[in-house]
């Protein structure tokens, strides 16, 4: 595969900074995702070490990763770790969403991969839907759904942003119906002896 490396996305994680990453609690509900991962560039060469090194404590030493190139511009085929390899390999096949890490201690971990330009907002959303025990949904699905929260999100600020260019913030006051008690009644004529005379002198 020839790619080059896209120079719009997100500069490389500086060391020492923490790798964004949920992962599912411990627990007998599996579900299809351990959680999610929140790369701060598309650069696979600087963001797997720390990944890897995150992981490591509960899934031991990860040595061989697989993803889809769909959304990484290079996949090197090998990344030096602290003090071993990783071997990065790609399948089209794969969802182009996740990541799967395989150790050969504990198995494998499939992970969402949130795209580094994401939102705070929406990637907490997705971090915390993605570290759900037992959920079903995939990595594509949750995507999908979050684009939709999105979209209806964004409708509604339009909405409310159009109402209040419209003068649509708050109603005109009514006066009370009480201020105006006769509007409405009906009239009824007085014996001679009420009626109110006007003197003049």
């Amino acid at each position: 595969m020839t790619t080059t490396l896209d120079r719009t996305a997100s500069r490389a994680p500086s060391p020492g900074v923490p790798v964004r990453l949920s992962l599912t609690p411990r627990t007998a509900l599996a579900g299809r995702l351990d959680g999610a991962w929140w790369p701060r560039s598309r650069d696979l060469a600087a963001e797997l070490p720390p990944l890897a090194d995150a992981l490591e404590g509960r899934w031991g030493r990860i040595t061989r990763v697989l993803v889809n190139p769909d959304h990484w511009p290079v996949v090197p085929h090998k990344v030096a770790d602290t003090d071993h390899v990783l071997h990065v390999g790609w399948f089209t096949e794969q969802d182009p969403d996740k990541i799967i890490l395989l150790s050969y201690t504990t198995g494998r971990c499939d992970l969402l991969v949130i795209p580094p330009e994401t939102e705070p907002a929406s990637a907490a959303r997705l971090m915390a839907a993605a570290a759900l025990p037992g959920s079903i949904l995939t990595a594509g699905g949750l995507m999908s759904d979050e684009a939709a929260t999105g979209r209806r999100m964004q409708e509604a600020r339009s909405s409310e942003d159009a109402w209040e260019s419209e003068g649509g913030a708050a109603p005109a006051p009514q006066p009370h119906p009480a201020a105006h008690s006769v509007v409405g009644a009906r009239m009824i004529p007085l014996p001679g002896y009420m009626r109110v005379t006007t003197w003049r002198p």
